[in-house]
């Protein structure tokens, strides 16, 4: 089995592979403050009742990929893997990794793991040209070539990053459920706020994405628009640019740049 840990950060996402294919998979909140023996112990929490593991931790676990854009997580979840899974091949997505996809950017190292482990899913699953959309804390939006290369992206504020600034900045409105409102015309504040933000994102994606697709190719019809994070059901119905939804994108790619490094460890 290979588990493979996604660190966001709002969320962490883990998955777990019998080998293409997910079997489980759990979404905890990031927390920088947690140190390597409180990941021990939240790990074997999920794994540990699970049929295809063992009682002990790293039991059943014969391989580890982890991508994280938060450093300090990074530090502790390196400190988990040398002390509690020593035996076991881990790749840590850094610097020196191989993922087979160029970056065409002008600093490569500015670009966040998870966004360039989405690249290497999308080429592997639906060819390039593509766009990926990742709604997380941040909406980002990246480009992958004809070639498989990535060519470069946008980054925009999240959803619930928007929600909380709306309940923060605005004198009489409050935090609301993200929820999809009865209609576009709110008849309350909730709802009003509920439309902004479905129907505002879903514009900001058809519009963003419509722009790259011009870029990117020649014909835009040929550019496969793939949305993943946790936050993408919110949009998925509203937006007309989106072709295919893929949950497990960046724990695909994971899974594949493991299977690209694993020989070389």
């Amino acid at each position: 089995m290979l588990l493979t840990i996604d660190v966001g950060n709002t969320h962490t996402v883990l998955g777990l592979f019998d080998g293409d294919d997910i079997v489980e998979h759990w979404r905890i909140s990031t927390d920088s403050r947690r140190t390597a023996d409180e990941l021990a112990v939240l790990l074997q929490g999920l794994m540990g009742m699970h049929p295809l593991l063992g009682e002990e931790l790293g039991d059943g676990i014969e391989g580890i990929a982890i991508c994280s854009t938060v450093p300090s997580v990074l530090h502790e979840l390196r400190e988990v893997t040398r002390r509690y899974y020593g035996d076991v091949p881990a790749v840590l997505v850094e610097p020196g990794i191989k993922t087979g996809v160029p970056i065409l950017m002008d600093n490569p190292k500015e670009v966040g793991a998870d966004r360039i482990i989405n690249a290497v899913a999308a080429v592997e699953l639906y060819g390039g040209p593509a766009i990926v959309v990742d709604f997380g804390t941040a909406t980002t939006f990246d480009a992958v070539s004809a070639r498989g290369e990535y060519a470069g992206g946008v980054i925009a504020p999240g959803i619930e990053i928007s929600v909380e600034a709306l309940g923060v900045k605005g004198a009489q409105l409050r935090k609301i459920e993200l929820a999809r409102p009865r209609s576009v015309i709110g008849k309350n504040t909730v709802e009003a706020m509920q439309a902004g933000i479905v129907y505002g994102f879903a514009g900001q994606v058809d519009g963003v994405v419509g722009r790259m697709r011009r870029e990117l190719a020649a014909d835009p019809d040929d550019v496969t628009v793939i949305a993943t994070g946790g936050l993408a059901p919110m949009v998925l119905g509203e937006s007309s640019a989106i072709d295919e939804h893929e949950p497990w994108l960046t724990l695909i790619g994971l899974r594949l740049v493991y299977a690209r490094n694993v020989s070389r460890l």
